[in-house]
This record gives structure tokens, sequence and C-alpha cells, in this order.
């Protein structure tokens, strides 16, 4: 059995200003860095195998701090990792969505959460396969871990996903199993949390209410 923990990205600007970033790579903001810090300390207190991350930079700076912090090689790019695709609406903040794509109006080249799901999953049974028994860390996008969540445990939780938060699963033949969603073992980095992804990004909260 391999073990996953899945682990958002710390802030960035865009996510304090409520501006969707989707694939746009906007690097952390000093809070993020701090919430990586953070969580790092608390992660440092168990052993992972392998580090993996989405190649953007805000996923790629957490991970390298983290693994900093736990002594461990610098984590490895995932190109299928990467987070939701928004399309056109990259960029903008709920003002902007409203006014460009009111209520259900298609935005251009957003890509379907079930194609998310799709990829995301697949790199994690490919990971587990190729890493039997290992405990691996996975930095990624609120998008990517609440797609994953929703595979494993359909309709059960809609709680926030923090930046930085932890939620761990566990990888058998052919199932993947939500063990924890908030992990405990980050409880202590909540403590320089901010809001929740559905928050920082309009479509989502758009999605979810519909």
């Amino acid at each position: 059995m391999t073990r996953f923990f899945l682990v958002r990205h710390g802030e960035t600007e865009w996510n304090r200003i409520h501006r969707i970033q989707g694939s746009s790579d906007i690097p952390l903001n000093d809070t993020g860095r701090a919430q990586a810090l953070n969580v790092g300390g608390v992660l440092a207190r168990h052993r992972f195998d392998l580090i993996v991350s989405s190649p953007l930079s805000r996923a790629m700076e957490t991970a390298t701090i983290i693994a900093r912090r736990m002594g461990m090689p610098l984590p490895l790019p995932v190109q299928s990792l990467v987070e939701r695709h928004y399309g056109e609406a990259e960029g903008c903040t709920r003002e902007d969505l409203d006014q460009r794509y009111p209520g259900d109006t298609p935005v251009p080249g957003r890509e379907a959460k079930e194609d998310v799901q799709k990829r995301v999953v697949r790199t994690l049974h490919d990971l587990a396969i190729r890493h039997p028994h290992a405990d691996i860390l996975v930095v990624s996008h609120g998008g990517v871990i609440r797609s994953v969540v929703e595979y494993a445990a359909p309709g059960q939780h809609s709680e926030p996903i923090k930046n930085c938060s932890v939620h761990s699963f566990e990888h058998s033949p052919h199932v993947l199993r939500l063990v924890q969603f908030d992990d405990p073992m980050e409880v202590m980095a909540r403590r320089i949390g901010t809001e929740e992804f559905a928050e920082q990004n309009p479509v989502e909260a758009r999605e979810r209410a519909s």
C-alpha cells in the first residue's frame, strides 16, 4: 500500500486579492513562504520517501521549502499535477468574471473538472505502481486536491481547502481511499492559514453554488 499526503501550496498575491490563477504561474508571497516553512516543520515529524510537485512556481517553491526543512532531496516536478486551467477566466476577479461571463455563460478554454480528476488520479496510480509501500508527499493546488477528494470520497467533504493544508490518502490495487481530510498532522500549520480555495477562486465558488 502507498500513502499519499496532498499539500496545497502557500498563499500568493493573487490568492490574497481573489484573482483566478489556474495554470498562470504566480509565485508565493511572504505569507505563503511562512506557511510553507511552518507546515514543513509539522511534516518533519514524519518520514517520507519522496516529494513530488506541480511544476508551477507556487507549488515548487512550497515543496522546496518543505523539503529543505525536512532535510530531503528537492521535489520532482510532475506536469500532470498542475492546477486546473481556467481559460480566459485566469487573471479575473469575481467582479471581472461576473461582467465578462455572467450567470452560466461558458468560459472559453476552461478545463472540465472531470478531465482534471482523470489526469491527477491516473498520476497517483502511476506513482503508487512505481513506489509501492512508499509515503509520498504531493504538493499541488486547491482544484487538484478537491478533484482527488471527490474521487476518493464523493460528496463527503465540502470543507475549506486552505493554503498549506494536508490531506492523506491510501492507495491499494485499483483503490484510492481518503484517510483524513485536513490531516491532524497539519493542525499547527493552520495558525497562519488564510481563506479557503473556493473563496479565493470565484469560478470554483460559482460552480459549487450551482
